[in-house]
């Protein structure tokens, strides 16, 4: 699933899932580094107690940390100029030590205090195929570093690591396919030969696709760790990056003191059906959310009742228009039909004021709205070469895929939405066309351990948003029903990744890294719904 650039009141995370049929609803925000602080580097030698993280050379096993100039990121992050930055290296697959390496870059954020705790905290990126260094504002501005020093490493395959496994030709096809019908045989024909193209283009350069996915990941940042020499840190995940969070939890427990993840996304029940549970979650919460305030009700009544038919009737005479996008005088032609229309719902709830309006318009015979905010993410140049669409088909293809079928997907569909026709409900959001890519693209099954429960008794912080139709609130009590010390939180009102939208949010998530055992959640009490704008 993936979640790019769309409307949205803030800059979000992100993301979800990164098919190439993935709505663009987060931006990875990015930026080109300075050099690291000064620091001596020593070699193999463990930090001293005054010795800053990061600034010693450590080979640990097969993974060996370099101080060195800071990720690569394609705009500027000023959070970085202070950074100590470097590079992992490990073996490209665990399963064949002597083979190939790959480089994965470090940038390490001081703590805000003279005196940080000694268990930092590591940022866990969304996607799957987002950089975690390109996320460092959106951490930073939220107080993550307040009292701890914040990690982000660029997981394998994504924007700076060494290889990077982008696929530019895929951010191409889905800016083109906003003229075409968005579930048609046509579009799928297309959309998997773009997915074959850079399967192909990466093969050829000798990448092993098959090393890219969960259970690889966590050991390279469990290498991380040990190559740092910290005896215990802590993890926040958001998007995805709660999927590896949940997976490291369970591979590799012994040098974590806490989890936090925010926008869930367990592994043991990852695919269309949940996607489509989430998405009737989060539309619904923000239907109620209208209906609950007597002007939007009385200006929009019955607003679920409209979506449906609008869906229904989309799919049976999809609309054309053009419209223009901001910073550009040049006409581009949009297809809405009723797969557009729920993959545009599923990411517009990060601009929740605008949805009621916008589909009565809609309805009302104006289309450019909904059609120039479906255009606008995936035309965006944020939206083009930036994802790892290899490691997220590694992830979807090998973990996923292998234990849902197409039929169970579709049943999915019909048990959420059952007046969708049969063509909609056959595409989960922002999985579309899921199981042709992943046949094209060709990896290896997972063990069936990677769909495990995480159990344990890690202090763990659950967040989830009101309005979350990517990741629904339902996971949050779901994860800690496994998860002895789980601290269950949904901010009303909130979309996908609250972390990036709420004050309220970073509050209660920096509070739970002081500590797990009682995040200060007082600030819940004084958030109010939305006020939904009224059109004529």
């Amino acid at each position: 699933m993936a979640f790019h650039p769309a409307p949205r009141r803030r800059r979000t995370a992100r993301r979800l899932l990164t098919t190439s049929a993935g709505i663009v609803t987060g931006l990875l925000v990015s930026g080109l580094l300075a050099a690291p602080a000064p620091a001596q580097s020593r070699t193999d030698a463990s930090a001293g107690p005054d010795e800053p993280i990061g600034t010693v050379a450590r080979t640990v096993g097969d993974a060996r940390f370099e101080p060195g100039p800071c990720p690569k990121t394609p705009e500027p992050i000023e959070v970085l100029d202070e950074a100590r930055c470097g590079t992992l290296t490990v073996p490209e697959n665990r399963a064949e030590p002597s083979g190939r390496t790959i480089e994965l870059g470090v940038a390490i954020v001081p703590a805000a205090t003279d005196e940080p705790k000694p268990d930092p905290i590591v940022w866990l990126a969304g996607g799957p195929g987002d950089d975690a260094v390109g996320e460092a504002k959106m951490a930073i501005d939220g107080g993550l570093n307040r009292d701890r020093d914040v990690i982000f490493m660029s997981q394998r395959g994504t924007y700076s690591a060494e290889p990077n496994l982008l696929c530019p030709n895929i951010d191409e096809f889905n800016a083109r396919s906003v003229g075409l019908v968005y579930d048609a045989p046509s579009t799928e024909r297309l959309h998997v030969e773009a997915t074959k193209a850079c399967r192909d283009r990466l093969a050829g350069r000798g990448i092993d696709l098959s090393a890219y996915n969960d259970t690889e990941s966590a050991a390279d940042y469990e290498d991380l760790r040990k190559a740092l020499g910290i005896e215990k840190w802590n993890l926040f995940g958001i998007s995805y990056g709660t999927h590896l969070a949940l997976a490291y939890m369970r591979l590799h427990p012994e040098g974590l003191r806490s989890v936090g993840i925010d926008g869930i996304l367990p592994p043991s029940k990852s695919g269309s059906a949940a996607t489509w549970s989430s998405a009737r979650q989060g539309f619904d919460g923000l239907f109620k959310a209208c209906a609950d305030q007597p002007a939007c009700n009385e200006r929009y009544p019955n607003l679920s009742a409209t979506f449906d038919r609008l869906v229904r009737e989309l799919e049976a005479k999809p609309v054309t228009t053009t419209v223009t996008l901001p910073g550009s005088d040049k006409p581009v032609k949009v297809v809405l039909d009723g797969g557009a229309l729920v993959n545009w719902m599923t990411s517009a709830t990060h601009v929740a004021p605008q949805v009621p309006a916008a589909l009565d318009e809609l309805a009302d015979g104006k289309p450019q709205r909904i059609a120039q905010q479906w255009a606008g993410g995936k035309l965006s140049p944020q939206a083009i070469g930036r994802i790892a669409h290899g490691l997220a088909y590694g992830v979807f293809c090998s973990e996923w895929t292998p234990y849902e079928s197409e039929q169970a997907a579709l049943r999915g569909g019909r048990a959420t939405f059952p007046s969708f026709p049969r063509s909609v409900q056959a595409q989960a959001p922002q999985l579309t066309f899921l199981h042709p890519d992943c046949d094209a693209w060709n990896v290896p099954a997972a063990s069936p351990s990677i769909r495990d429960v995480t159990r344990g008794d890690l202090p763990t912080l659950a967040l989830s948003g009101g309005f979350d139709s990517q990741t629904g609130a339902d996971n949050g009590p779901y994860v800690a029903s496994t998860l002895g010390k789980a601290k269950v939180v949904t901010v009303p009102y909130e979309p996908h990744v609250v972390f990036a939208t709420s004050k309220c949010a970073q509050e209660i998530t920096v509070s739970f890294f002081d500590d797990p055992a009682a995040p200060k959640t007082a600030c819940l009490k004084d958030l109010k719904p939305p006020e939904f704008e009224l059109g004529p």
